[in-house]
């Protein structure tokens, strides 16, 4: 059974930075990729960040790239998303997930297998 609990949303100013966090109960939480994905009201689920089971590779959607970091931390099993450059856009639930296919984090059509419950991240301008 593996359990994500995401932490760190808020309300934040446009400009303003949040880190999420994702705690990982699983036992071998080191050969799970693992992702980040928003939703907002009315719409589909959108790709955010994801990072490989080493933390060796990362792959960000073209939104937040160059403002948001995804990173991990093996021995804690925890996963982050800082964010910074907040932009009223960036306004959505937010969701931890874990793959544990082993296929590579830019596999066309990769489906991740366990998700988080979310946390709200709000941003006003």
């Amino acid at each position: 059974q593996v359990q994500l609990v995401e932490s760190g949303g808020g309300s934040v100013q446009a400009g303003g930075s949040l880190r999420l966090s994702c705690a990982a109960s699983v036992y071998a939480f080191s050969t799970y990729s693992m992702g980040w994905f928003r939703q907002t009201p009315g719409k589909e689920r959108e790709f955010v960040a994801a990072i490989s089971w080493s933390g060796d590779s990362t792959l960000y959607a073209d939104s937040v790239k160059g403002r948001f970091m995804i990173s991990r931390d093996n021995t804690n099993k925890r996963v982050y998303l800082q964010m910074n450059s907040l932009k009223p856009e960036d306004t959505a639930v937010y969701y931890c997930a874990a793959d544990e296919s082993g296929l590579r984090i830019d596999y066309p059509g990769l489906e991740y297998d366990y998700w988080g419950q979310g946390t709200q991240v709000t941003v006003s301008s």
